[in-house]
């Protein structure tokens, strides 16, 4: 029972955290440190990732029409936008797909509050320069993002299989270094996510050679689906008023306060 309350927690923890550019990873990482999981079911490599197909399916609910193509509210340009949305999505995924398939057993390493620390840092630090510095928004709207561009965001994406670096984080960045709105940019950071995480559930459950709780992993996937839901509309909507530096001294803040935690009292 008390493993269930655990992983009924972790959902709610990565429901919040995936959506935010502030690692859901690095957090589920950082949790199960402070709730002595270590060699517990909820602190694998496959439960850390394959819970987050939950939140991916909140998205999937969310957006439902923007990404259908066969909507029959949608007229022929509009079909015509939405199948090409996918293909820069599935374009941009590309990099991180062979990134992930080469590094994958490599970067289970790294997976430690060491290394989170340092990047929930380095990438609160850029978010705040690069809001500073990004006056100019040349990409409003999905439809007039280039191939060129869903690339080169697929490139950020990359960083993201470092520990604590965030996968929406790491691509909203790109994105708005290479000129997209802040909506644009966390949009399509959503999109991206539905292909890149199905295939690293799949990949992690492939590899996997323990024996996979099903029943813990359920826990969390549900409840990660229902946080989610709230945390997606409340990004959409932060983003129409505000500019991503409050998740900078986020990270930046909590990096410090897990520093001195496991230096000192952990």
């Amino acid at each position: 029972m008390i493993e269930y309350i655990k992983s009924f927690f972790l959902g709610i923890v990565e429901g919040i955290t995936e959506w935010l550019p502030v690692s859901s990873t690095g957090h589920l990482i950082l949790f199960n440190e402070f709730l002595n999981n270590e060699g517990s079911f909820l602190a694998s490599d496959l439960y850390i990732y394959v819970i987050q197909l939950g939140a991916i399916l909140a998205v999937v609910t969310h957006f439902f029409h923007k990404l259908n193509p066969f909507s029959p509210k949608k007229n022929p340009d509009e079909k015509k936008d939405t199948w090409n949305m996918w293909f820069k999505v599935i374009v941009a995924c590309i990099p991180a797909a062979v990134a992930g398939l080469l590094l994958n057993d490599f970067m289970e390493n790294f997976e430690n509050w060491q290394v989170v620390s340092a990047t929930l840092i380095i990438y609160g630090i850029a978010f705040i320069i690069i809001e500073k510095l990004n006056k100019k928004t040349n990409i409003t709207k999905m439809s007039e993002m280039t191939y060129k561009t869903a690339v080169l965001i697929g490139m950020f994406q990359v960083l993201s299989i470092i520990p604590g670096t965030s996968r929406s984080g790491s691509t909203i960045l790109g994105g708005m270094i290479l000129g997209t709105s802040r909506s644009v940019a966390a949009e399509f950071s959503f999109f991206l996510a539905i292909p890149v995480m199905f295939g690293v559930s799949l990949l992690k459950i492939v590899t996997y050679d323990g024996v996979i709780n099903w029943g813990l992993l359920a826990v969390g996937m549900i409840v990660s689906y229902i946080v989610s839901m709230l945390a997606i509309k409340f990004l959409m909507n932060y983003v129409q008023k505000h500019n991503f530096s409050a998740f900078g001294w986020y990270r930046i803040i909590l990096a410090l306060i897990v520093i001195f935690y496991f230096s000192f009292i952990g």
